[in-house]
């Protein structure tokens, strides 16, 4: 096939609309990504800076939902710390009340009350973790990331915040060494009776003062007791220092929890303060890669206007030498 000549105008307006029309697909793109750098080709430099820094954001992005997640197990370790004050709280009042009376029956009710809050103490701390991390039982420690740098970290130790862990006196230890009554030795009215024997005989306990006239239950002389017979055993106040201890302990691990609820509530603000920084670092990273890869719609369009405005008058100019080229045929 033999090459097709064109005028020099023709071709001039030709090579006019071809440029026009790349200017114009270039600027579709544009409009249709929303930026101005959609590979390599457009632009290296820009492109790969870009892609660098929203990796980074990435990566910050995946850190940012473990911090929001160890603030998680921060505050239920905090809410196991106030609901186990508050039990502590009550246990130093049911102490105070014991030590206030000298029934040994109330007593040994406080007693039961306050062991009872006791193994509370233990349970609400054991059941304080979230996603199996519990910061209330000791080796349960959190490590929190801030970012790739292996020493931008934050590890916060578990507390053992159970009862035992706390060193509350425990009133219910097999060896009686902290229970605020004693169980009497009783016996029956047909039993030989000596001095300081205690005799129970339809539900009063007498205590044996004088065996002179004998030591059988009606000849021994006996004095009434304030004592009462409680779940089939009788108890005498055996208070002595063991309460005391009691509150000292509670008093103790109120403190201790205070401090606990202090650590944890220091450590609580550096998470929160490092996550709203790196929230703050994703949003100018994302932003420092939009300003070098997205497109100025306004301008993009007002381009496309004008690129709309030069391939008409290309097009009029195209037509004009194209009849300039055909007005040789007139002559024949």
């Amino acid at each position: 096939m033999s090459n097709i000549s064109l005028t020099a105008s023709m071709r001039s307006n030709l090579l006019s609309l071809q440029s026009t029309q790349k200017l114009m697909d270039q600027t579709q793109e544009r409009l249709s990504t929303g930026n101005k750098v959609n590979s390599a080709i457009d632009n290296p430099s820009s492109y790969y800076t870009a892609q660098s820094l929203n990796n980074r954001a990435n990566d910050l992005s995946s850190l940012l939902d473990s911090m929001g997640q160890a603030i998680q197990t921060i505050k239920a370790a905090d809410e196991g710390i106030k609901s186990i004050t508050e039990f502590a709280e009550q246990a130093k009042a049911i102490a105070q009340s014991a030590a206030d009376t000298a029934d040994a029956e109330e007593i040994k009710s406080y007693m039961d009350q306050f062991a009872e809050i006791r193994k509370q103490i233990t349970s609400v701390a054991k059941d304080s973790g979230y996603k199996g991390v519990n910061l209330l039982n000791t080796g349960n420690n959190l490590t929190v990331k801030f970012s790739d740098n292996v020493n931008s970290s934050l590890t916060i130790n578990g507390e053992d915040a159970t009862a035992d862990g706390l060193a509350i006196a425990d009133v219910a230890k097999e060896d009686g060494s902290n229970a605020w009554v004693s169980e009497v030795a009783v016996k029956a009215e047909d039993a030989t009776l000596s001095v300081g024997d205690y005799v129970v005989s339809d539900d009063v306990v007498y205590k044996v003062t004088d065996v002179t006239a004998g030591t059988t239950f009606d000849k021994a002389v006996m004095e009434t007791t304030t004592l009462k017979v409680h779940d089939g055993n009788v108890y005498i106040a055996d208070k002595s220092n063991n309460i005391t201890t009691a509150m000292e302990s509670i008093s103790n691990a109120i403190t201790t929890l205070r401090t606990m609820s202090s650590k944890f509530g220091n450590n609580y603000s550096i998470v929160q303060s490092r996550e709203a920084f790196t929230e703050n670092l994703i949003n100018v990273l994302t932003e420092g890669a939009d300003k070098l890869t997205l497109a100025d719609m306004n301008e993009e369009s007002a381009n496309m206007l004008a690129l709309q405005t030069r391939q008409q008058l290309a097009i009029n100019s195209l037509s004009l030498a194209s009849q300039a080229a055909q007005s040789v045929l007139k002559l024949f």
